[in-house]
């Protein structure tokens, strides 16, 4: 039987704002979703769009 993937909140979450974004590593890709809604499911990227996704984010003033 396959695990269940282990989330973890951001570390660039604001503590108890609930504006909290969790990722899992999935292998091969990285889920995202939103902490508040875990149900509602989630985003699957692979390792290199979600390292093009960290880079466009962080390169915004």
């Amino acid at each position: 039987m396959k695990a269940p993937p282990r989330w973890r909140k951001s570390t660039h979450s604001g503590g108890d704002e609930g504006n909290c974004v969790e990722i899992a590593d999935l292998n091969d890709h990285i889920a995202i979703r939103d902490s508040k809604e875990p149900a509602a499911g989630h985003l699957a990227l692979t390792r290199q769009n979600f390292a093009a996704l960290l880079t466009h984010l962080t390169s915004k003033p």
